[in-house]
């Protein structure tokens, strides 16, 4: 049975800079694994340089969890180990041979295996991390049962892929395997989400075991939180699972062919690229052949992922494990006098304190700069207006602050992530870092209760 929900809160942000609908195929030489991206994953190397690696060979696990593996996403050799403080593993570079050769894995009929088979096949690819879960955000634990397994199938941040236009490049088997392998794995629904008015790809609409839901609204609509919230909240005790669409392909290409295949369509996107478009390549790839000679300016921020969430790399960094877009914007590095008295035409604001409110359609240009400093924490009710979820943001932030455990319970740091106060750091006038906040109060929870 479809479930419509309508959301009622949020800001969509228009940027210049949106991806033409176009597909190129990459194919960078280096690649990185970065064990930092994973939250409560205490790594364990188990390669050296020099040594040649096949995609899907395992590269570190988990010492808490040895089960659970980092693979190399392609074949060639562990070019280098780069360390930071106190020996922590920073990234672990592979330099591709172009070849693409893959452990063999071995074929498996979803509907032949049961969950423990499914589990082991995940999990030796090094695949299983793909798969999240709330409450917290991190790497599903193998050995629960989750309630639901959510699929966000549009994605409504600032830049982001068009995924009507992703998934017509995938095959409807493929994504039918990886969804009944899904199944095997929860003992409630699968929940595939969608967004009418950005498109419903033709594929889900041909998917089975699945419960399609229609969101409408504006950003963060895309979120799986808020998605999770709407339709089947987290509270104490619960488990959901969630996974990117193109993922789910991923694990359809594991169990249908015997092989780890992390190719995925990405986009570029922003201002300060000369050339913005879609582009194929493998997961976790260096991304200074996009960024070489297509810069506007050279004082732009490289960008992995989007640019509410996503992290600031070099402009020979890497692609972050989970991202789909790769985002160039103006650094805001500049002192603007008597900003706020400006008329502000090309200015984005939610308020009305430049005239560029009256051009609701605009596309922006916007860059870093914070246009003030740290100010007092105040109940402006800014929050609410953006974050649609039935909860008091505000009063949940102060909570995190002084590490209050049982207010934080209370208040519902079960459902939340960074992602889902992104939107309220954007228009905050206190200039308060809620993600950082957040992603504080979330490890602290762990750590307690751990």
């Amino acid at each position: 049975m479809t479930r419509i929900v309508k959301i009622k809160r949020g800001l969509n942000i228009k940027l210049k800079g949106e991806a033409e609908k176009q597909i190129e195929q990459i194919s960078p030489v280096l690649f990185s694994i970065q064990p930092s991206e994973f939250r409560v994953f205490n790594p364990r190397l188990l390669v050296s340089e020099g040594d040649v690696v096949q995609a899907g060979t395992p590269l570190v696990h988990d010492k808490r969890d040895e089960r659970i593996l980092l693979t190399s996403p392609v074949s060639g050799k562990v070019s280098t180990v780069i360390r930071g403080e106190k020996r922590k593993l920073e990234h672990i570079i592979i330099e591709s041979d172009q070849k693409n050769q893959s452990v063999d894995f071995r074929k498996v009929q979803p509907e032949n295996a049961d969950r423990q088979q499914i589990t082991e096949h995940l999990l030796k690819s090094g695949l299983w991390p793909v798969i999240r879960q709330r409450p917290f955000s991190i790497i599903a634990n193998p050995d629960e049962v989750p309630d639901a397994i959510f699929i966000s199938g549009f994605d409504t941040a600032p830049l982001a892929p068009d995924m009507v236009f992703v998934m017509q490049q995938y095959d409807l088997d493929t994504f039918q395997s990886g969804i009944d392998v899904l199944k095997k794995l929860t003992s409630g629904n699968i929940h595939l989400n969608v967004h009418p008015k950005s498109g419903i790809p033709e594929m889900f609409l041909q998917t089975k075991n699945v419960q399609i839901n229609q969101f409408y609204g504006l950003h963060p609509a895309s979120n799986v939180g808020i998605q999770i919230h709407h339709i089947r909240p987290v509270i104490k005790g619960d488990v959901i699972w969630y996974i990117d669409p193109q993922d789910v392909v991923a694990i359809g290409k594991l169990f249908s062919k015997g092989a780890l295949d992390r190719s995925k369509i990405f986009a570029c996107t922003g201002s300060e690229f000369e050339k913005t478009y879609y582009f194929k390549t493998i997961a976790c790839a260096s991304v200074s052949g996009i960024v070489k000679n297509n810069l506007k300016q050279e004082n732009a921020r490289i960008i992995s992922g989007n640019v509410l969430t996503g992290s600031t790399i070099s402009k020979d960094g890497f692609l972050g494990f989970y991202d789909k877009v790769v985002t160039a914007i103006p650094e805001g590095n500049y002192f603007e006098f008597f900003g706020w008295a400006a008329p502000g035409l090309k200015k984005f604001s939610l308020s009305r304190t430049y005239f560029s409110w009256l051009f609701r359609n605009r596309s922006y240009r916007l860059d870093t700069n914070k246009h003030g400093e740290l100010r007092a924490f105040v109940m402006t009710g800014e929050y609410e207006k953006v974050l649609p979820m039935d909860i008091m943001p505000v009063q949940l932030l102060k909570a995190i602050i002084v590490k209050d455990f049982e207010l934080m319970e209370q208040l519902g740091i079960y459902e939340v992530a960074e992602e889902d106060f992104a939107l309220c750091e954007v228009i905050c006038t206190s200039k308060i870092e809620s993600q950082s906040i957040v992603r504080e109060g979330i490890d602290f929870m762990i750590k307690e209760t751990n």
